[in-house]
């Protein structure tokens, strides 16, 4: 066995987003994290950080992957979907051909702090049909260890004897979406020899292997089959696992193609009313 080293560390940058969301971002339309593209994190107390919510706007190419640590969002689309999800919940949308959609937050006590991933899609699949689903707290099966515990959104998590399947099995890239938290002096041990393995820590400083990844960072992880986690004063982080696609991109705005030509498609059937089919 393995430990995976730490290859890079990548710091989310201050940006702004639908109606003057104010986000915490990490991105690569280069390829860097193939099969994911972009990572966004709301946190604020403020509401004027985030109050105006994203107003309906297209996508192609891609699946997104909504996550709420605390407060909610509401979405609705153009397919008659309506939701709303809080604390420990998820939304998982295909985009597929095209889909038109809103996010708009809710809060609790605490404001709102929420996570949105985008997933790149295979070309084979940049134009099948759009699809949604909510994902709540109590579908979402724990892997638990010494003071740390570990929750599936989506794909397989195992840890020694434990293995876990988490409820988005169908995800673009093989992808495996997971939430860790460590309590002080926690520690957990995950199997996991995905090729791309990434770590972003939200809350306190997380140690990967023997390097410590501070909160607001993201952390590649190299070849092995073995990860350990752990933390002094305790921390949060979001795990991303995936195959790379190895696929051109091509990137404008929301949408996500293999070539500019595709991109200029999806620009002219937005206008003319045919993105979504």
């Amino acid at each position: 066995m393995a430990l995976r080293p730490v290859e890079r560390l990548i710091r989310s940058h201050p940006s702004q987003d639908g109606d003057g969301v104010k986000i915490s971002r990490i991105h690569d339309f280069g390829g860097g994290l193939d099969p994911f593209l972009m990572l966004d994190e709301l946190g604020s107390d403020r509401a004027d950080d985030y109050i105006g919510g994203f107003p309906p706007h297209p996508h192609r190419g891609i699946e997104t992957l909504t996550y709420v640590v605390h407060g909610g969002l509401s979405h609705e689309d153009h397919l008659g979907h309506a939701s709303t999800i809080g604390a420990g919940d998820a939304q998982w949308m295909h985009t597929g051909q095209g889909i038109i959609h809103s996010e708009m937050p809710l809060t609790d006590s605490q404001g709102l702090h929420a996570f949105q991933l985008w997933i790149n899609l295979p070309a084979r699949d940049k134009l099948s049909p759009a699809t949604y689903r909510d994902v709540r707290a109590a579908e979402m099966p724990h892997l638990t260890a010494e003071k740390a515990e570990l929750v599936a959104l989506g794909g397989q998590w195992h840890s020694g004897e434990q293995r876990i399947d988490g409820p988005l099995d169908t995800l673009a890239g093989q992808a495996a979406i997971a939430h860790a938290r460590l309590q002080p002096d926690g520690e957990m041990m995950l199997n996991q020899t995905s090729p791309t393995l990434l770590v972003y820590a939200f809350e306190g400083t997380l140690v990967v292997g023997e390097t410590p990844v501070p909160q607001g960072q993201l952390a590649r992880l190299g070849p092995g089959d073995q990860v350990r986690l752990t933390s002094e004063r305790g921390a949060q982080a979001l795990l991303l696992a995936g195959t790379p696609h190895e696929e051109p991109i091509a990137h404008y705005g929301p949408f996500v193609m293999n070539t500019r030509a595709e991109l200029e498609q999806a620009l002219s059937d937005y206008r003319d009313g045919t993105l979504t089919g």
